[in-house]
């Protein structure tokens, strides 16, 4: 019989909490990293999911990162950028030689930063396809029927290393598949995340910016337009790192953004809106300095930025 992975997923918010709670209802051995009243209500309750006026209670293990004492096979990483550094601490602990760990950020380029910080370990990079949050400590709420975890080896991966991970990879292909997540093992990492990026991104800095929810850029007009053209200078962006996106990638974006419930926001958008730390250095003033390393112009993004750095001060 085949060993079952032993899977740990850090952070329970609206990304890492369907990751974990979807394996657990799959019956897959996952323990969710929380804190405060959300992981006291997982330990005394489970995990509840809400989704299209219907809900499931996942038997979701949860624990602190200082109660955490085992050793994962899998790590999914589903912490806000600016708390990379105290995961990367924790992980230290927590995996070993044989570990892969799966971040799962909004932040372009998280997976090599991670690599950098954690370099016995192979750490390959991801996305995630997913409009939800923590509607109330124990309960997360889908916004929308699309779930899809985007996962790979970048390019500069060693032979030996891809060898030894990618059946790891594939079993978890196989247990996403068993959860009812859609899997996509991907061969070109760098360009699908920077595809989800180029989504991710633009919904952020208009909905930041304007304070304005999805069903704001789902309507024709000015925030539609500004959407669209702050895709454009990313896609300008990537041609210039040589990473090549699809030609139809306003389209795809576009498509994505009205198959989305007309309340949903970004996670970005809600922290600023709650006056939370907030991850804007990387979603919005990261593409500006971009733009610069790689000579693209980027107007958009550039009035963006200096318009939520006046309100936020940074």
């Amino acid at each position: 019989m085949e060993k079952k992975l032993k899977y740990l997923v850090i952070g329970a918010g609206g990304t890492g909490g369907p990751i974990g709670g979807y394996l657990a209802r799959a019956g897959k051995d996952v323990t969710l990293i929380a804190r405060g009243r959300h992981m006291e209500a997982m330990k005394a309750h489970g995990l509840e999911i809400e989704l299209g006026g219907e809900a499931f209670v996942a038997p979701v293990k949860a624990c602190s990162m200082e109660e955490y004492k085992e050793t994962a096979d899998v790590i999914f990483v589903c912490v806000k950028g600016y708390s990379l550094e105290e995961a990367a601490e924790f992980i230290k602990k927590a995996a070993d030689a044989h570990t892969v760990v799966i971040p799962i950020l909004n932040i372009y380029g998280t997976g090599g930063k991670l690599q950098e910080m954690l370099p016995y370990i192979t750490v390959t990079d991801g996305c995630i396809y997913i409009a939800s949050q923590i509607k109330e400590p124990g309960k997360i709420l889908m916004s929308g029927k699309i779930f899809r975890v985007v996962y790979g080896l970048r390019k500069d991966t060693s032979k030996e290393i891809e060898e030894k991970v990618m059946p790891v990879l594939k079993k978890v292909e196989a247990d996403l598949k068993a959860a009812e997540i859609l899997p996509v093992l991907s061969s070109n990492i760098e360009r699908d995340a920077l595809q989800k990026f180029s989504f991710v991104s633009p919904m952020a800095a208009v909905g930041a910016c304007y304070e304005a929810p999805a069903a704001v850029m789902q309507e024709g007009g000015e925030k539609r337009e500004t959407f669209i053209e702050l895709i454009k200078e990313i896609q300008k962006i990537a041609s210039a790192m040589a990473v090549e996106l699809p030609e139809n990638i306003v389209e795809i974006n576009l498509q994505i953004m009205d198959d989305l419930a007309p309340t949903a926001s970004s996670s970005m958008q809600r922290d600023i809106a709650a006056g939370k730390q907030s991850e804007v250095d990387g979603l919005i003033y990261q593409v500006v300095r971009l733009g610069k390393q790689y000579q693209v112009d980027v107007p958009v993004y550039e009035e963006i930025g200096e318009k939520l750095r006046e309100r936020l001060g940074n």
